[in-house]
């Protein structure tokens, strides 16, 4: 089946998302007008500073960073067309969704540490969760395909090549979690996020 890979009526939601990474990058490591620390995710100041469950995906601690995360972003819209995508908002409301998803089952790690009286304290930023939350979605989806998705038609089918590619990055990826500076429990809660939401 040939894929054409010009920019499509859905394309739009890849632009915005990748507009708003690059803008928050501008404002706070080029221009610094913008504190980071203010917006990336502290577990012990969601409940006072609710609005880190989002703007923690749109900040990066690096050029790299960002730049990793957009070629993820890239990768998945490959997939998404190779899965036959028919719908102008999934991406969009895929990220809000996963948002909140992502950081409920930190908030459920975080539970079960604390009963054993372990209280991490970290910050994370970046939008490589979403990223792995997407990866596990797909994989699920090359396997089986998806018609709906919260019950609006998304039209995915079953793909062989995205599930050989899929199950690489995958695992590559998961190799390069264990790295130091790298969310590992991130890049988990984001795939265990996407699987769950291929379920429902």
């Amino acid at each position: 089946m040939a894929i054409n890979n010009s920019i499509s009526k859905y394309d739009w939601q890849y632009i915005v998302t990748g507009f708003f990474l690059i803008s928050f990058f501008i404002f706070t490591d080029l221009i610094g007008v913008i504190d980071k620390e203010y917006f990336c995710f502290v577990p012990r100041l969601i409940s006072d500073q609710p609005h880190r469950i989002f703007t923690s995906i749109l900040i990066h601690a690096d050029l790299n960073h960002l730049l990793s995360n957009l070629g993820g972003i890239i990768i998945t819209r490959y997939f998404l067309i190779r899965l036959g995508i028919e719908s102008r908002f999934f991406y969009l409301k895929f990220v809000f969704i996963c948002s909140f998803l992502n950081f409920f089952i930190i908030w459920v790690y975080e539970k079960i540490l604390s009963f054993f009286k372990i209280f991490p304290n970290y910050a994370a930023l970046g939008f490589s969760g979403i990223i792995y939350a997407l990866f596990g979605f797909l994989l699920l989806t090359s396997f089986y395909g998806k018609k709906y998705f919260l019950g609006k038609e998304i039209g995915f089918k079953s793909n062989y090549e995205v599930q050989k590619m899929s199950k690489t990055i995958c695992l590559i990826g998961l190799i390069f979690s264990f790295l130091p500076g790298v969310s590992l429990l991130g890049h988990l809660s984001g795939f265990i996020a996407g699987c769950f939401l291929f379920l429902i």
